[in-house]
């Protein structure tokens, strides 16, 4: 380990910070910043999140007794620094890597990651159900949620504020208040909490509020009930209305500084002694300590590799060749947009990862970035159609699962003309299990009125939003495509119709069919070259729809083979694939059927090449199936 991380290569646990001299705080704060610098300028992960919660993550494991002691990190991306105090140090360059760290806490890997987390704003309700289980239990236990990156936009975090505030457990909730998810944040709420942030006259008094009651909450319980109802008129008074927290019979301290390590664990200290639920307010600047990442936040969210002395990043493409889907779409989009003037435009939080902001940028009126709220955003969108307005709402594949019941009962049941565009289908990569978007096909496909499709390449994700906005379509339909690049460098070609349900093929053949729904059949392609100088001839279809199948389709390939094998890049069970089983067995057609997807376990993380490759849908996996099914030796 070099020099100056001289403090930082002692600490093995939490114990160790917990033996050092508050003025140690400091400096093992430096170090612990310059060891994120460092290891994710070449191994790419969430960057601005973590440096922004580098004194809070050391003062918390300062004050509090980890692991006795829990905390939850809500978003999980803020917590690098956690891992990396808590046994991971040495592992850390495995971080998102093929069998290494994950990126997010996962109870599975280390008793200080005290809950999952992936999805935000999951804190505060773990949080409770821990702190009432200690009550309930007779344990001393502090349970802390600490809720940041916009997380506290979400419904399900106001619910646990909802529930928390009738409960008498000891919960403390941190709220990271950086004015920022991965975009800049929006909403009521933010403009509320920038009240309270830049209100003068309630900083010239929450000093003195807290040192009254800190000496009155020590002498007794009369003296605690007196130093709150000081406190509520005070606050009350100086902010010219109710404290929103407070009115949830949440106790509220701050708003204080998130970069000062030792007041941090002073405060801490008296929180630990005031009973019942509490929120302290933290101001904190994402990227902290990186002027880059403090300057272009959304950036440096999630940069890749870059230069750490000058900021540069590092790019792994030479510009030219295929663009990535989301590209596709914030492109389409507009040009949509522009011809349809009903057309808008919907995503909870994600303008900038879904490329939604390249329409934005040109009319923001017909843009709504909702916050992280996919519920909203979904009914928000039925909303919309009910008055003749065509809402594209885009959510990230996994992200949408939060919002099941809201496609169900809001939109498909009323049959409503909502068009969901699903980023990020399938296998992400280094994010893992929490992230990939694997469930998606199965979960829509068995919705009444709900069309179900993915396009092979870009040119059809064109094509079929531009499809999804004609007026001749009147349900709802999902479109889900991958992250990453497609095929085609010209994509950009003139809209074509797509009919609804309808299949193309793509190769004749006589030994087998391949059916492929989505990305993946682009795997199908160099398998049919290279099998066909063995002299194996294969039919492909591109099925492009789950839902509603291509009947027609099927009953021919059905009357012609015997041996079939399905590719998507959803969980096998409930997917394309069990679809057209169900199509045999409703219609009582025989035949070999091989599905290749994703099988029934939660996939961790690595490249996308590489789980792929674990799940058996490459190329390689496809001929491997064609092999063994064919019954030779390849």
């Amino acid at each position: 380990m070099i020099a100056e991380y001289s403090l930082l290569e002692k600490i093995e646990s939490p114990e160790d910070i917990r033996r050092l001299e508050p003025s140690d705080l400091v400096t093992l704060c430096k170090e612990l910043r310059e060891f994120i610098i460092d290891e994710l300028s070449t191994n790419p992960g969430h960057f601005g999140a973590s440096l922004g919660v580098v004194e809070l993550t050391v003062a918390l494991h300062y004050a509090f007794n980890t692991p006795y002691d829990k905390i939850i990190w809500d978003v999980g991306h803020q917590a690098y620094g956690h891992k990396i105090l808590t046994g991971r140090r040495k592992l850390f360059h495995t971080n998102r890597k093929y069998k290494g760290i994950s990126g997010f806490p996962r109870m599975a890997e280390s008793e200080y990651d005290a809950f999952g987390v992936g999805h935000s704003s999951t804190s505060i309700s773990a949080a409770l159900g821990m702190a009432v289980a200690a009550q309930r239990k007779g344990e001393n236990r502090n349970v802390v949620a600490v809720i940041g990156d916009g997380a506290m936009t979400a419904g399900l975090a106001f619910e646990g504020l909802n529930n928390a505030g009738i409960e008498k457990s000891n919960l403390i909730v941190i709220l990271n208040d950086n004015n920022i998810a991965i975009d800049e944040n929006v909403g009521a709420l933010k403009e509320y909490l920038l009240d309270i942030t830049t209100s003068k006259t309630y900083n010239r008094f929450k000093d003195n509020i807290w040192k009254i009651l800190g000496k009155m909450g020590r002498v007794g319980p009369n003296a605690r009930t007196l130093a709150a109802q000081i406190e509520a008129g005070l606050k009350s008074t100086i902010l010219d209305r109710s404290n929103l927290f407070e009115g949830l019979n949440f106790r509220y301290f701050g708003p204080i500084d998130g970069h000062d390590v030792l007041h941090l664990t002073e405060v801490f200290n008296d929180m630990k002694r005031i009973p019942g639920p509490k929120l302290l307010h933290c101001l904190t600047v994402k990227g902290k300590g990186f002027r880059m990442a403090e300057e272009n936040q959304t950036k440096f969210h999630a940069p890749g590799k870059f230069d750490k002395e000058t900021g540069e990043i590092i790019s792994t493409s030479n510009g030219a060749g295929p663009v990535a889907y989301q590209e596709v779409f914030g492109r389409t989009i507009l040009e949509l947009a522009r011809a349809n003037e009903k057309i808008v435009g919907i995503t909870p939080a994600m303008p900038t990862g879904c490329s939604l902001s390249i329409m934005m940028q040109e009319m923001p009126e017909r843009t709504f970035d909702v916050g992280i709220a996919e519920q909203h955003a979904v009914t928000f969108s039925a909303g919309l159609a009910t008055q003749g307005i065509v809402p594209f709402c885009n959510i990230y594949s996994t992200f949408i699962q939060r919002a099941y019941d809201q496609i169900v009962h809001d939109v498909a049941l009323q049959n409503l003309h909502v068009i969901f565009c699903l980023d990020r289908g399938g296998l992400v990569g280094s994010d893992g299990a929490t992230h990939h978007g694997f469930f998606d096909i199965a979960f829509m496909r068995n919705i009444p009125n709900m069309i179900v499709t993915a396009p092979m390449d870009e040119i059809e994700l064109r094509n079929l939003m531009y499809t999804a906005q004609l007026e001749k379509i009147t349900s709802p339909i999902s479109i889900r495509y991958p992250r990453g690049c497609g095929v085609h460098s010209n994509w950009k070609r003139p809209f074509e119709e797509i009919e609804i349900g309808k299949a193309r093929r793509l190769s004749d053949g006589k030994d087998l069919a391949i059916l492929s729904l989505g990305h993946p059949g682009n795997f199908v392609a160099p398998v049919i070259k290279k099998l066909s100088e063995e002299g194996i001839s294969i039919e492909h279809w591109d099925m492009r729809f789950a839902a509603p199948l291509d009947k027609e389709a099927l009953d021919s390939i059905f009357s012609r083979f015997k041996k079939v094998i399905t590719i998507e890049d959803g969980i096998l069970k409930g997917g394309f694939g069990s679809a057209v089983l169900e199509f045999m067995s409703d219609n009582g057609l025989k035949a070999e059927v091989n599905r290749l997807g994703i099988p029934d376990y939660f996939v961790e993380h690595g490249t996308q090449d590489e789980l792929i490759a674990e799940c058996g849908f490459d190329s390689a996996g496809i001929e491997k199936a064609v092999s063994g099914m064919l019954g030779k030796q390849l």
